[in-house]
């Protein structure tokens, strides 16, 4: 009575092991497969970076696409604080200090956030650093500096952050995703 007791527990076991495994998400399917393409995502991984005289400025961030959506206004809301990109939340390194705005940002590694409205936006330097970026914690805001609001030639697919105007210890940052262009000049300071 013993054997037939074993082999039902044995096939129980191994049903089990069957199912867990037909079971398991694509994804983990896929990483087990040697030969399986690599899933490309949706908003990867960009930088953006600038060396000024007094500071080298280095911007982490994830790059979202317009994919036939409406962006402002729609999908990052008017007067809600945005990730500025997507994924985690968007670094923001100086190895200076700089002047944005009125604002003095020692240097160091932030996190930038902005703020868009239909009227504007804001750019956010938060002290906050490592979090996803739906994490915002405003007590942790360096500053907030108004940004100057412009329109692209055309539609921007994929959302960009770049450095123009770059001279000496002066560049400006811009953002530009759809039909917008913020950006906000950035001076290193001695």
């Amino acid at each position: 009575m013993r054997l037939p007791l074993i082999a039902v527990i044995g096939c129980c076991i191994t049903a089990g092991v069957v199912a867990t495994v037909l079971s398991q998400p694509a994804p983990v399917q896929a990483a087990q497969e040697p030969n399986a393409a690599p899933k490309k995502l949706l908003s990867p991984p960009a930088k953006a970076d600038v060396k000024l005289t007094n500071a080298t400025v280095t911007i982490d961030y994830s790059t979202p696409s317009m994919r036939g959506r409406e962006i402002f206004g729609a999908l990052v809301p008017y007067g809600k604080v945005w990730r500025t990109g997507a994924n985690p939340a968007t670094t923001f390194k100086t190895t200076g200090d700089l002047q944005i705005g009125d604002l003095k940002v020692p240097a160091g590694t932030y996190t930038l956030y902005t703020l868009p409205t239909a009227d504007g936006w804001k750019l956010i330097i938060n002290k906050q650093t490592g979090q996803w970026g739906t994490v915002y914690n405003e007590p942790q805001d360096l500053g907030r500096v108004p940004m100057t609001v412009g329109s692209n030639a055309s539609p921007v697919e994929t959302m960009v952050i770049d450095f123009e105007k770059t001279s000496g210890n002066s560049t400006e940052l811009h953002v530009k995703w759809a039909n917008v262009d913020a950006s906000e000049p950035i001076h290193a300071v001695k």
